[in-house]
């Protein structure tokens, strides 16, 4: 058995499909096939059935299957070992944020990374809170990024920087008007939201709650998954919003959004790390131009009303 009959039945496994797996490993069919036939054979066990055109793991092949990715897993550990022994002259750094971070605050510090260590290939993957944490948690990022605290005993969290929520609506709409907004009128308003598991959506809710309103009271006509989609639907005027100001600034200079006469508290920023996983030097010094360098896991941020 080698890497490369391990890495092949992995792909082929996740996409449960041969040609699939053998284009994204730049292999030819034949040759990822017969990988996983080497398999099957030398071990006298089928890993996959056949069905049709697709094919579908067999039972040994999922218990085989998280075997081989553990494997897979600490190779890769290694590597990363390896690699740091260099220091920051080659490797990579896996680095997962939610959609505000992602799109308005941290491309300035991968640009400045990248411009100090070129020989360090960044990636990036984007998703909400909830998603981040769960990469993080997994090994799929080295650093997670979250405007959401995360209370995960896995993980390690730290400020790093602050962020201003502000309520927003099309022109001339009625919350909108510079008269201070009522508890009763945020009730009566028609909102446009970001998704549940959105770190934006979890402090604006619980800002809610200490000003004594249900969430769930709440006019909601949509929930969307991006900032762009929130912030075109109030511009359209399909309600109102709470964003960061990161995402509407543009949008208020423009005239085109107005901002609501209401105190919302500002949040954290916060950096997620694993505790158990090695922390390589091109993460640490990541850390330290965001600004971390030296901080302690952060407490839960308190809610102001």
């Amino acid at each position: 058995m080698t890497l490369e009959q391990l890495r092949i039945f992995v792909a082929v496994a996740t996409r449960e499909h041969v040609t699939q797996a053998a284009r994204d490993l730049n292999l030819t069919q034949s040759a990822t096939s017969a990988a996983v036939a080497a398999l099957e054979a030398r071990y006298q066990t089928k890993l996959f059935d056949r069905v049709g055109r697709r094919i579908v793991l067999t039972a040994a092949g999922k218990a085989f299957l998280v075997e081989a990715r553990s494997i897979l897993a600490r190779v890769a550990s290694a590597e990363t070992v390896l690699n740091d022994l260099a220091g920051l002259k080659r490797g990579q750094l896996s680095l997962a944020a939610s959609q505000t971070i992602a799109g308005y605050w941290l491309p300035a510090f991968i640009h400045r990374f990248n411009a100090a260590h070129p020989a360090i290939k960044l990636q990036l993957s984007i998703g909400n809170t909830e998603q981040v944490a769960t990469l993080v948690r997994e090994g799929g990022a080295d650093l997670g990024f979250v405007e959401g605290y995360v209370d995960d005993p896995m993980l390690a969290a730290a400020v790093v920087a602050d962020d201003e929520l502000v309520l927003v609506g099309p022109i001339g709409h009625a919350l909108c008007d510079g008269t201070p907004v009522t508890a009763d009128a945020l009730k009566h308003a028609r909102w446009v939201l970001r998704e549940q598991g959105s770190g934006t959506r979890a402090v604006f809710e619980a800002a809610l709650e200490q000003l004594g309103i249900d969430p769930a009271e709440l006019d909601v006509a949509f929930d969307l998954p991006s900032n762009e989609a929130v912030r075109a639907a109030v511009e359209a005027g399909a309600g109102v919003t709470v964003v960061s100001r990161l995402v509407v600034i543009r949008a208020l200079k423009a005239g085109l959004l107005a901002v609501a006469n209401v105190a919302l508290p500002k949040r954290h920023f916060f950096s997620l790390r694993h505790r158990e996983h090695h922390q390589t030097q091109a993460a640490r010094e990541f850390l330290r131009m965001t600004g971390e360098a030296g901080a302690t896991s952060a407490e839960a941020p308190s809610l102001r009303a």
